[in-house]
């Protein structure tokens, strides 16, 4: 009987025990607090929808707010906003993320900065056929290469900073489609999963400067341009997407400080989004031990959940089509 409760305890406690404490001993990097308050956020895409958000959440926090964008007439606008809601005036630069050398001079303009929050991005959902190469060019250009500009603009400020002990940070929005392809979203996609490669490569060559590296992964948000990317989206594309839903700009925005705070380099925004995040850790980093463990116990549960999930979708795809090749052609 003293040897079944033995047994007994060693598979309940001691294993996990060893787990936990196993995976302690490996992640990296370690964990790390970055405070907010006095410190300057340098948001892009910042005059609307979830930067606006990111822009009043800072503010609130008692951080420096700079904004980029394109429009002039949207940063003033935003700058009002967040002055009326927060009584801080938030600095404003115009500017094309595509155009390295007019973000050099808004970064330089602005000053040394401590969290880059890269927000900004466009995007279409189409089929690849449908869809004219300039777009899918226009779509990688402003959503990876400008996270490129924006970052080689601003680095090196952020590596010579006056106090290297106060730790700072770089956060690049991508989206649950930079987790997972989505019919409808092959440039889209692309460019936001190509965020991933450039966050977790960059983390490896930042981390010796105390720089730490966040990927932040939205749903569908409830923004001015969310309504009009909806008028062209498939009928496919509406289909498989509509089992996520919106969330509002404001909840975006503290999902995203309050993982930027804590260092995390993956940041889930809702239930659907921790899913996928532990679905799809593959070899990112992990600075929270409980985290890691949950990875490495849900890999196996969670990849039958991504099985159920593609037969769905592909479900649905072959409905659509046998639906199509069923219906009379109209003349």
């Amino acid at each position: 009987m003293a040897d079944a409760y033995f047994s007994l305890f060693t598979l309940i406690v001691l294993i996990p025990l060893a787990l936990i404490a196993f995976v302690y001993f490996l992640v990296r990097p370690r964990p790390v607090k970055i405070p907010i308050k006095n410190r300057h956020v340098f948001i892009t895409g910042g005059s609307s929808g979830i930067g606006l958000a990111l822009a009043h959440h800072a503010a609130a926090q008692g951080a420096r707010v700079s904004i980029l964008a394109r429009s002039r007439n949207k940063l003033e606008e935003a700058r009002n906003a967040v002055r009326l809601a927060t009584g801080i005036d938030v600095s404003v630069f115009a500017a094309d993320v595509r155009d390295y050398d007019a973000v050099k001079r808004a970064v330089d303009e602005a000053g040394p900065i401590d969290v880059l929050l890269l927000n900004h991005g466009v995007f279409v959902a189409l089929e690849l056929e449908k869809q004219e190469l300039s777009e899918v060019k226009f779509t990688l250009d402003v959503n990876l290469m400008g996270s490129f500009n924006l970052i080689k603009a601003a680095l090196p400020a952020m590596r010579t900073r006056k106090d290297p002990q106060q730790p700072v940070s770089i956060a690049l929005v991508s989206s649950q489609a930079g987790q997972v392809g989505i019919y409808g979203y092959a440039a889209y996609s692309a460019s936001k999963f190509g965020l991933r490669g450039l966050a977790e490569a960059l983390q490896q060559e930042v981390i010796a400067d105390n720089i730490h590296v966040s990927l932040i992964f939205p749903p569908d948000t409830d923004t001015p341009g969310f309504a009009e990317e909806n008028k062209r989206k498939p009928e496919l594309t509406k289909i498989i997407a509509s089992s996520s839903g919106a969330m509002k700009p404001e909840e975006v925005a503290q999902k995203t400080f309050d993982g930027i705070k804590s260092g995390s380099f993956i940041i889930p925004c809702n239930l659907e989004g921790i899913a996928l995040s532990l679905a799809t850790a593959g070899l990112s980093p992990q600075r929270s031990f409980l985290m890691a463990t949950v990875e490495v116990l849900a890999a196996g549960i969670l990849r039958i959940a991504g099985l159920c999930f593609q037969w769905t979708w592909y479900t649905s795809i072959e409905k659509w089509h046998n639906q199509r090749k069923g219906s009379p052609q109209r003349s």
